[in-house]
């Protein structure tokens, strides 16, 4: 699943996700979204850093992307 859905399914805006994560702002959770960022280059700290404010136990799911 993407970042966007997970954080859509925990009810989450961009600002709230942002928030638990050290050094992150909204901006970076968006480029991330839209694919300004590649999540196959971030590294693992920040995989993890996601997955822990997502709630999410595997950091792989962030690399299965979305088909709208």
């Amino acid at each position: 699943m993407s970042i966007k859905t997970l954080r859509l399914k925990r009810g989450m805006t961009q600002k709230e996700l942002a928030e638990k994560i050290p050094g992150f702002d909204r901006g970076r959770i968006a480029d991330y979204e839209t694919g300004r960022r590649s999540v196959s280059n971030m590294t693992l700290g920040k995989a993890l850093a996601i997955c822990d404010a997502l709630h999410v136990s595997n950091p792989r799911k962030l690399l299965d992307d979305d088909i709208e």
